[in-house]
C-alpha cells in the first residue's frame, strides 16, 4: 500500500473518526483506524461494535491495499506535521512508515483481517434533513436523556417519523424535552427509533449548518450521511415511554420571562446549593417572582425577576440545574412557563416548536 495525499484532509478525516475509538476495549485491534487505499481515495473507518464512522478523502495512489494503524497515535502525529503532501507506504506486515516535509514516522499496525466487518445494510427508508434544523433540534433536548444505564431505553433520543413531522424527544423520568419540525417525507416511512447519545454526540460533532445531511434507517440500524461520511449506530431495543402522557393537557397560569434574565437568575441563586440541598424556590406573587434558596451551613440568596403575573400565590421548588439546562440553549428572547399548581409537573415552552416538562421538588 502506497499513496500521497494532503495532510489538512488527513487530519480532517482522522478528526472526524478517531473519537469513536475506545482505549479501553479487550479487542486491540478497535483501537485502530482502517486504512483501505483504492484508486484516487483512501477511507478510513473506526467501531466500537456499537457506532461506525466512515469517511473518505482523495489521494494519489501507487499502490492499493488495506491496513489498520493505531488511531489517536496516528491522529497525534498527523496533528503535529505541516500543511505538506503527505507520502504513506505500508509493507506487508503492516508496518507504516509516513513522511512529510522534514518529518519521519515508522509505525506498527495490525492486519485488517482481523478487524470486524462493517455492515453495509440495504437501504430501508431515508429522510433528507436540514442540518441546520436537525443540529438545534438535538441541541434543544440532549440534556434531558438518562445517564442511568439501567434505564437503557432511556439512554437516548427518539426520532419519531408521523404526520409530516419529526419529532425528537429525550426523557431521564424527571423531566422531559421535546422540540419538533415538518419534514417532507411519504406517509409509509412514518416510523420512531430510539438513537444512542453516542451516536448524537458523534453527529452533533459532524454536521455544518450549511452541508447536507440524510437519514437511512435500516432494520435495528441508522445511518446519517453527512458531506461525504457515514456514521453508522446500532439503534436501542425497547419501547420508549408514551411521552404525550407526561405532558399536561392544560394549565392555570401561563407566565411570559425574558429568558436570560431567568437564566442568570437562577444560576446566581443556585450557588449557595450544596448536593445534600440542591434546590432553588419560584416565589409567585403579582407582577412578581423571586428566586431564592436556602442551604444550612451554606447561605442563602434572592432575585427578583420582573413578570407580568395576577394568579394566586405560588412557591415551586426545582432542581437549578434542570431549570438551567433548556435557558441555556434557547435562543428565544422569551419563554412560557405554564403551571396548575405547586406538585403538577410545570411546562416550559418557546417560540419555536419546543416544550420542557419538568417535575417540582417536595420543598423542605
Amino acid at each position: 500500500m502506497k499513496l500521497t495525499l494532503n495532510r489538512d484532509d488527513l487530519f480532517e478525516a482522522l478528526t472526524r473518526v478517531q473519537s469513536v475509538v475506545s482505549t479501553r476495549s479487550t479487542i486491540p485491534v478497535l483501537a485502530n483506524v482502517l486504512l483501505e487505499a483504492k484508486e484516487g481515495e483512501l477511507s478510513l473507518t473506526t467501531t466500537d461494535m456499537e457506532l461506525s464512522v466512515r469517511t473518505q478523502i482523495p489521494a494519489d495512489v501507487s499502490k492499493t491495499g488495506v491496513t489498520t494503524l493505531p488511531a489517536k497515535r496516528l491522529f497525534s502525529m498527523v496533528r503535529e506535521l505541516p500543511s505538506q503532501p503527505i507520502e504513506l507506504a505500508v509493507d506487508g506486515k503492516d508496518s507504516a512508515t509516513i513522511e512529510c516535509g522534514s518529518s519521519f514516522f515508522k509505525v506498527m499496525g495490525l492486519s485488517a483481517d482481523d478487524y470486524p466487518e462493517i455492515p453495509e445494510p440495504e437501504q430501508n427508508q431515508s429522510y433528507t434533513l436540514d442540518p441546520a434544523t436537525l443540529k438545534h433540534m438535538l441541541k434543544c433536548v440532549q440534556y434531558a436523556a438518562s445517564v442511568d444505564e439501567t434505564r437503557y431505553v432511556l439512554n437516548g433520543i427518539l426520532f419519531s417519523f408521523n404526520d409530516k413531522k419529526l419529532t425528537v424527544v429525550a426523557t431521564d423520568g424527571r423531566r422531559l424535552a421535546l422540540c419538533e419540525n415538518e419534514v417532507d417525507f411519504p406517509a409509509e416511512n412514518d416510523l420512531n427509533m430510539v438513537v444512542p447519545a453516542k451516536a448524537i454526540n458523534e453527529l452533533l460533532r459532524n454536521i455544518n449548518d450549511d452541508g447536507s445531511l440524510k437519514l437511512i434507517a435500516a432494520g435495528n440500524q441508522v445511518i446519517f450521511e453527512i458531506d461525504g461520511m457515514r456514521l453508522i449506530s446500532k439503534l436501542i431495543d425497547g419501547t420508549f415511554p408514551n411521552y404525550q402522557q407526561v405532558i399536561p393537557a392544560q394549565c392555570e397560569e401561563r407566565i411570559a420571562i425574558e429568558r436570560e434574565t431567568l437564566l442568570h437568575a437562577v444560576r446566581r441563586v443556585a450557588l449557595v446549593t450544596n448536593e445534600q440541598s440542591n434546590s432553588i424556590r419560584l416565589s409567585f406573587e403579582e407582577n412578581n417572582l423571586q428566586v431564592l434558596s436556602s442551604t444550612p451551613d451554606v447561605g442563602e440568596a434572592k432575585e427578583r425577576v420582573p413578570i407580568k403575573y395576577s394568579g394566586p400565590a405560588m412557591n415551586i421548588a426545582y432542581n437549578p440545574e434542570f431549570l438551567l439546562a433548556p435557558l441555556r440553549v434557547l435562543d428565544s428572547d422569551e419563554v412560557y412557563l405554564e403551571l396548575s399548581d405547586e406538585l403538577s409537573p410545570g411546562v416550559l415552552k418557546s417560540d419555536i416548536s419546543f416544550l420542557y416538562v419538568i417535575m417540582p421538588m417536595r420543598m423542605q
